[in-house]
């Protein structure tokens, strides 16, 4: 629970309450520029949301964080040092002080070593990157044939796991390229070229450049597609489909997602044959986030987020606008007030989205405001709290933007404004 600031600090108005369940004060009123009334659009940049008129009960954004300890989210009984890992790699997760797995770790890697199909269902924050990167580069640490494809929804979560890929197989001499939107594609054919041994892309560009006879999907002997539900949630289904048409019938197929629809299933049965099935905690409200509401009905929704932000628990945090209008206004404003802020959104070019991001991960900047573009697969150390400036389109929707705090065991905070 948050005191209010008192004297200078206090910008929050009135004591009022949500349903009785608010435990913050908050204000609307003359500086609030960011009406409900402003309807955005999600489109395959994820900026916006999908507005319908319908409604989120206030009370489901309410909830106490449960003590999740280390042994609730890590297998203990196993070390990565009791894997069958080529020394190297070993050597890698040592650097990254990886000692135990998470669960979805605990069951992929072994199966995933042992040439097995995989169908995981692990909710956000379980170190699923980790689980299909890690046994799939011992592989490929093995067999200098190993050819991977590796289809993830967004730019961004492309890159993070580009960054991944880069501390795990650190000096094994393996190449893979980022084949993502936004990017120059002359280039990425360049690339292509060299014969990587990992390719990291989006639907989109994988089907262009496919469809330009530069990418040769039957090449392939092992596929990822990570972030399903996500995938199609943004429209990629068409997309997808013929690219998993395309592909060697001899492969290793691995697919994850937090959750499993009946478009997800159909998915899964024409890519998997035989798969192991794991099944993680599934993806209800996060239990290590504790959930609030913030009630706003005094001097606006500005004041009440500096009211926030400038208290010292307020590390590192994550602001979600529901449109990219409202997230540029938001930010200027913040920075005008002395914040070290900065926005991500589906019309900010790649070099600065990575450029906002790769600020937000050091500690460059304290506040990232976002539009959904951001609520898959931002995978962002240590981020304190999340705040909906805007309440989500869908409760599935909260569910992953309050996903990016709380990560693998660690407690975070999510606060929705509400009037």
């Amino acid at each position: 629970m948050y005191e209010r600031r008192n004297s200078v600090g206090n910008r929050y108005g009135n004591n009022s309450r949500s349903g009785g369940h608010s435990r913050y004060g908050g204000g609307s009123g003359g500086g609030n520029r960011y009406s409900r009334n402003d309807r955005g659009r999600r489109g395959q940049g994820g900026g916006g949301g999908r507005f319908s008129g319908e409604k989120i009960s206030h009370n489901r954004y309410v909830a106490k964080a449960q003590d999740v300890g280390h042994s609730t989210t890590y297998v203990t009984d196993i070390k990565y040092s009791d894997f069958d890992l080529v020394q190297l790699l070993k050597t890698n997760l040592v650097k990254k002080n990886y000692i135990y797995p998470t669960k979805v770790q605990s069951q992929a890697i072994p199966n995933v070593i042992a040439g097995n199909d995989i169908l995981a269902t692990a909710s956000t924050g379980s170190g699923k990157t980790a689980a299909f990167l890690i046994p799939i580069i011992n592989r490929a640490m093995k067999d200098k044939t190993t050819k991977c494809l590796i289809i993830t929804p967004t730019r961004e979560l492309a890159g993070q796991i580009k960054n991944e890929f880069d501390l795990f197989a650190l000096g094994a001499g393996l190449r893979r390229v980022l084949v993502i939107g936004g990017e120059n594609i002359r280039r990425q054919t360049y690339e292509l070229r060299d014969n990587p041994q990992f390719i990291i892309g989006t639907p989109g560009r994988l089907k262009d450049l496919f469809e330009r006879n530069h990418l040769k999907l039957g090449l392939f002997n092992v596929v990822v597609l990570d972030e399903v539900d996500r995938m199609l949630d943004m429209g990629f289904v068409a997309d997808i489909k013929m690219l998993i048409s395309k592909l060697n019938q001899t492969r290793q197929s691995l697919f994850f997602s937090a959750t499993m629809t009946s478009a997800a299933e159909q998915i899964a049965n024409s890519l998997l044959t035989e798969p192991v099935k794991i099944t993680t905690e599934a993806q209800s409200p996060i239990k290590n986030v504790e959930q609030d509401v913030v009630k706003v009905t005094g001097q606006g929704k500005v004041e009440t987020l500096h009211g926030l932000l400038i208290k010292d628990e307020f590390r590192k945090v994550l602001v979600f606008s529901k449109t990219k209008r409202g997230a540029d206004s938001l930010t200027k404003e913040l920075q005008t007030r002395g914040f070290k802020a900065d926005t991500i959104h589906g019309n900010k070019s790649q070099h600065k989205r990575s450029k906002a991001l790769a600020s937000f991960r050091k500690g460059e900047i304290k506040i990232l405001v976002a539009t959904d573009v951001a609520a898959r697969g931002i995978d962002v150390p240590d981020i304190t709290h999340v705040i909906n400036y805007d309440e989500p389109a869908t409760y599935s929707d909260y569910i992953h933007r309050i996903g990016r705090t709380g990560r693998i065991g660690k407690k975070g905070v999510a606060l929705t404004f509400v009037r």
